[in-house]
């Protein structure tokens, strides 16, 4: 079977230009990065903004294992078969980072014959918009120390920095780190920190901001320091609010590329949902609805994490309202949580099988909560057996779910029709009756023990004596009324990484909460998890290369 760098290589692709035109956009409406990227102008949104919306389709999955679960791939093979069955129908992804692109998880553009493309193009610089964020991020730390070493006329407070640094790469040793050394002109002497781009509170805004003027108003409310009256000093304070503006105008505008099928997709953010709200940008989704009967779009690793901010914090701020929800799973991975080890997933293991099918169950009962209708698909693999197969789809409809089979990784789009006719059955007859999962003016306390109990299933939540006084800060602040996004590891329900399946009765343990103010939501730090990841013992970078002739290697 060739690789995804070598299917995406071989693909031909049509001039973005053609792309666009499927979906009605005029060339002149686009901003073009080479023959296969552009960007979407504010001309093509004033043109479209009071068309009436398309439906909007959420893809979410299990909790990612190292089996795969093909989330992405599934959400592009979803669009490809949509447009098969002569749908018009738009894709709205995020945008990979650098990071786990050079670490271990790899790119992001989906797999086999269900990619976005140019592949190469996507998962590394694309159209820049990543360097723009961490641009503007930094140009910020640097007026704050700047200011700082100027006399300090804020008055701000050295050891009450809350502004990081940040990088779009998983480089540990920046963590904690010490700057201003040297001698009197190289700045004040202080503790600092990194985080990776995608954690970083500009990405959440751009992803968040209904539009330009938006974006100015979210970064000038960043909180940066507080000074020594424990007093918040913004960006805005800094007078920084509209460099780091000038430096994101083209950043904030989505971005259009195209599936192996040609497929229109607008990609564009990317912030990670573990640690941030792990959606595309809300200006990418409204186009796409503007643009689209049906628009199908994705939220970062599990339901938990991806799906519940989404829903909880996207929607929320956004007003969208999902018509349905596609769940992704794999009886590879399925089996993983049932406590069999990734070398045996190969073999056939009903027992694993039903062990492990409760994290599925836990999503789908999560799913409900929210009144949206739910599909749940499983991403076909080889090794897979029809005995296997047949308990999934009894599982799932005996829960109430429609069920379908998923083979576009092998297929493409042909190999998702029978999950396109299930999503459109589900739009056609059933209604969504969403609603979040807890109101504005609940306390930022018992919005956290919503999400832990509701979601995570955990029996109570236990705030390190930190935690506990900066939620009283952010209370006194009067930030209470934000949605709380949830730092959390990936891989379990729970904050332990190592706890699989469906744990119950754990506590989730709480060490740090601070607000993101531009952003619009309380951020809770959970267990171990780090806003700035290492790399493996071996990284992907190691197998990543450039040909004699300009072709690159490696990806995947």
């Amino acid at each position: 079977m060739k690789t995804d760098i070598q299917i995406a290589q071989e693909a031909q692709l049509k001039p973005v230009k053609e792309v666009a035109e499927q979906s009605g956009i005029e060339e002149d409406e686009l901003e073009f990065y080479g023959k296969y990227k552009a960007k979407l102008s504010e001309e093509l949104w004033e043109r479209i903004q009071e068309r009436p919306d398309g439906k909007l389709v959420l893809v979410t999955a299990i909790n990612p294992t190292p089996a795969g679960e093909g989330k992405t791939t599934t959400t592009v093979g979803l669009g490809q078969a949509m447009v098969k069955l002569g749908k018009n129908a738009l894709i709205a992804l995020r945008e990979p980072s650098l990071g786990p692109c050079f670490g271990i998880k790899g790119g992001a553009a989906g797999g086999g014959y269900a990619q976005v493309v140019p592949m190469e193009d996507l998962n590394l610089h694309f159209t820049g918009d990543f360097h723009a964020i961490t641009s503007a991020n930094n140009l910020l730390a640097a007026m704050l120390d700047n200011h700082i070493q100027q006399g300090n006329a804020l008055k701000i407070d050295p050891r009450q920095i809350v502004w990081k640094r940040c990088l779009d790469m998983n480089d540990r040793v920046l963590r904690n780190i010490v700057v201003g050394l040297g001698n009197k002109m190289d700045g004040m002497v202080r503790e600092d920190h990194f985080v990776i781009t995608v954690a970083s509170e500009i990405m959440a805004i751009l992803c968040l901001a209904e539009n330009l003027q938006d974006l100015k108003k979210r970064l000038g409310r960043i909180i940066v320091a507080y000074n020594f009256d424990g007093e918040p000093v913004t960006a805005e304070d800094l007078q920084a609010t509209g460099a780091m503006t000038a430096l994101l105008k083209d950043a904030i505008k989505p971005n259009l590329i195209q599936t192996l099928e040609h497929t229109p997709a607008l990609v564009h953010g990317g912030p990670f949902a573990n640690i941030a709200h792990g959606c595309n940008s809300v200006r990418a989704t409204r186009m796409a609805m503007k643009l689209s009967d049906i628009t199908i779009t994705e939220a970062g690793f599990g339901a938990d994490l991806g799906a519940e901010k989404f829903l909880d914090i996207k929607c929320r701020m956004a007003g969208l309202k999902p018509d349905a929800v596609v769940l992704v799973a794999t009886v590879r991975a399925l089996k993983y949580n049932g406590g069999i080890k990734k070398e045996e997933l190969a073999k056939e293991n009903l027992e694993a099988l039903e062990k492990g099918i409760v994290n599925l169950e836990k999503h789908i009962e999560n799913m409900q909560k929210y009144g949206v209708p739910i599909i749940v698909t499983l991403n076909s693999f080889v090794t897979d057996t029809k005995a296997e197969h047949e308990f999934v789809r009894r599982f799932c409809e005996e829960k109430g779910c429609q069920f379908a089979l998923s083979e576009v990784w092998e297929k493409g789009g042909e190999g998702g029709i029978a999950l396109a006719e299930k999503v459109l059955d589900t739009l056609e007859h059933k209604e969504s009756n969403f609603h979040t999962l807890y109101p504005d003016e609940m306390s930022l306390e018992d919005k956290i023990e919503t999400i832990a109990k509701e979601i995570y299933g955990a029996a109570n939540v236990l705030y390190e004596p930190a935690a506990k006084k900066q939620l009283a800060k952010i209370a006194s602040l009067g930030f209470d009324t934000f949605p709380v996004c949830m730092a959390k590891n990936q891989y379990s329900l729970s904050d332990d990484a190592n706890r699989l399946g469906r744990p119950e009765n754990f506590d989730l343990h709480i060490r740090e909460v601070y607000v993101n103010a531009g952003a619009g939501f309380v951020v809770a730090l959970t267990g171990a998890i780090m806003t700035m990841p290492g790399l493996p013992k071996v990284p992907a970078a190691n197998g990543i290369d450039v040909t004699e002739d300009g072709k690159i290697t490696g990806l995947f």
